[in-house]
């Protein structure tokens, strides 16, 4: 099922990510009065958690910087409520996935069945261990299809993402130190100009990139070593292992179908870079 789960992990995607690449989810979280495109972000994904301390969210988010979420936590929910920023991301998600797939794909009889299938596998999966994951699983599901193949799609991310952390956890890599494996793996060298850290502090950095190197992960220069790029492999076929559980719920026949209905979908949200 480990094939599966990545498989599906490449179909779902795409979906989720207009959440933080299209305009729509922005410009809904902007009106709420949300003054940055963090605060935005920060209060309507840790909004599913409940009014906790930024300590929570760091916590659960994993790969942010110290300090990071402390930024937004709690003065993004202030004046604006939690519940408000939730409803305010799924508008804009799914609007900006009206508009990318347009109205025959978004008003076919695909769509409905790849959201009912997806919320099928979304709501089966044990929420143990899962923080996000079970925050998402609190929330009402669309009744709309595309907000709930949306919806529904999260949720699946919410989940492999949770396994994701035990993950790292596991292998003793801090969410800096994911980000550098992630961007060697992409083929960013030097893994510091990677957009999710390059503005970090200098010292920092420098911190990180040398205690992968005390671990025989990195080289001199900065790339892999063969311990690390069988640690950063593993740790993502661990991931496939770990988000394999939701799709027990569905047959064989319903993969496959789920598979076959997803793929013109994802296929045009790629084209578009999902904004």
């Amino acid at each position: 099922m480990a094939h599966t789960a990545r498989r599906m992990f490449e179909l779902l995607e795409p979906i989720c990510l207009v959440t933080f690449f299209a305009r729509e989810c922005g410009e809904e979280l902007a009106a709420l009065g949300h003054r940055t495109y963090w605060d935005g972000y920060f209060a309507s994904r840790a909004a599913q958690l409940g009014r906790v301390p930024a300590e929570v969210v760091h916590a659960a988010f994993y790969n942010f910087a110290d300090g990071e979420a402390a930024r937004h936590i709690p003065s993004a929910w202030e004046t604006i409520p939690p519940e408000a920023s939730v409803a305010a991301r799924e508008r804009g998600s799914a609007a900006s996935l009206r508009r990318i797939l347009g109205d025959e794909l978004a008003g076919s009889p695909g769509l409905v069945r790849a959201a009912d299938l997806t919320t099928k596998a979304a709501t089966s999966a044990p929420m143990e261990g899962r923080v996000m994951y079970a925050g998402m699983r609190t929330l009402p599901v669309p009744g709309d299809p595309v907000a709930r193949l949306w919806h529904s799609a999260t949720m699946l991310r919410e989940h492999r993402g949770d396994g994701h952390i035990a993950a790292l956890v596991g292998a003793r890599i801090g969410g800096t130190e994911a980000h550098v494996l992630s961007a060697l793996a992409m083929g960013i060298h030097p893994a510091k100009t990677f957009g999710r850290i390059h503005h970090l502090p200098k010292k920092r950095l420098a911190a990180v990139m040398n205690g992968l190197r005390e671990r025989g992960l990195i080289d001199a220069e900065g790339h892999f070593t063969d311990a690390g790029r069988e640690t950063q492999q593993g740790i993502e076929a661990l991931t496939d292992e770990l988000a394999a559980a939701p799709y027990d719920a569905l047959s064989p026949a319903e993969l496959d179908e789920l598979v076959a209905v997803l793929d013109p979908i994802s296929a045009k949200l790629v084209a578009a870079g999902s904004r």
